[in-house]
């Protein structure tokens, strides 16, 4: 392989927050890893990351100003779109390395010929500066390669800053998504690549902050909804067969307050849901809020719903 060709991009889809690519930076500058470049894109309205990135004029750093804002996911598809690398490392802007070998572990785990590769990482809260670590749960190892719609109820690889992937991969983040859209990545890759490899760890700090987009996206049924039922449309109902699965659903549907068919359809005009969504809506209908919110309670009719839906499920073989 050309030499001059490096070995990862680190792709940085970024905006505003020069305080946060500064940390991200720094982290980059300190690893012994050093085969590699610095792509960001940046979303900025203004030029805000200017001062940041003249203190890093010496990292290897190909700075892409956005004319207009693409957003996310758009951003982090550009960002990608720009690597030279033969692996791909996109990390965002609020997230950076654990340690000054995280980048150096990565790199050594790519020869062992797996294209997509996961770490463990550390929930950071950012106002107490509490650290939380994320380790992958040995007892889904096989789960996502047989089921990779698993990840629909527990995301257990994580946000995107945790993976690698090789440049031969050509799946891209689903820019009509923002709340699934990385699950809905990761099942595409998994069903394409049929494995993966995983560092057991912490090689990413993820920040958490209220600011992310979990806190503008989740159970708010105007963004869970259509996301929802794209997922839907994409694989199928027959993943909904797996209890698992089902009772991820019948979670979404619980917290987003769904009482009716009527309701479920406003936020999506124009589509149809399928007749397994729509009986387990009409099956909470029946059910008290109150008893919904009980855990123990949810569960069981959870349970009692999904084995008198299943002839809906198994008419999708």
């Amino acid at each position: 392989m050309n030499s001059l060709i490096p070995r990862i991009s680190i792709c940085i889809p970024a905006y505003k927050r020069p305080e946060n690519i500064d940390r991200l930076l720094q982290s980059i500058a300190i690893q012994t890893f050093k085969n590699y470049e610095i792509i960001i894109t940046d979303d900025s309205p203004d030029n805000s990351l200017q001062p940041v990135l003249q203190k890093y004029a010496h990292l290897p750093i190909i700075y892409y100003k956005n004319e207009k804002a693409l957003g996310t996911p758009a951003n982090w598809n550009y960002a990608i779109s720009k690597a030279a690398g033969e692996w791909i490392k996109l990390i965002h802007d609020d997230d950076w390395f654990a340690s000054d070998k995280s980048l150096e572990v990565f790199a050594d785990e790519t020869a062992k010929g797996k294209k997509f590769i996961f770490s463990a990482y550390n929930n950071v809260i950012e106002n107490t500066r509490d650290i939380k670590p994320m380790f992958f749960p040995a007892t889904w190892k096989k789960k996502i390669i047989e089921n990779p719609l698993l990840l629909l109820p527990r995301n257990v690889i994580g946000p995107p800053s945790v993976t690698l992937m090789h440049k031969s991969i050509h799946e891209q983040y689903d820019t009509s998504m923002k709340w699934r859209v990385d699950i809905d990545f990761y099942i595409r890759i998994l069903k394409q690549e049929k494995g993966y490899a995983y560092i057991n760890e912490t090689l990413i700090n993820v920040g958490v902050s209220n600011t992310q987009v979990t806190n503008y996206c989740i159970d708010k049924p105007e963004v869970e909804l259509p996301e929802g039922l794209l997922l839907l449309i994409k694989y199928g109902v027959r993943p909904l067969k797996n209890i698992q699965v089902y009772d991820a659903w019948w979670r979404i549907i619980r917290n987003t307050h769904i009482r009716s068919v009527a309701q479920l359809e406003q936020f999506t005009p124009y589509q149809q849901w399928p007749v397994a969504i729509t009986t387990m809506v009409k099956h909470q209908s029946n059910i008290p809020s109150a008893v919904l919110k009980t855990g123990i309670l949810s569960k069981a009719l959870m349970t009692a719903s999904y084995f008198l839906n299943l002839r809906n499920l198994n008419a999708f073989k």
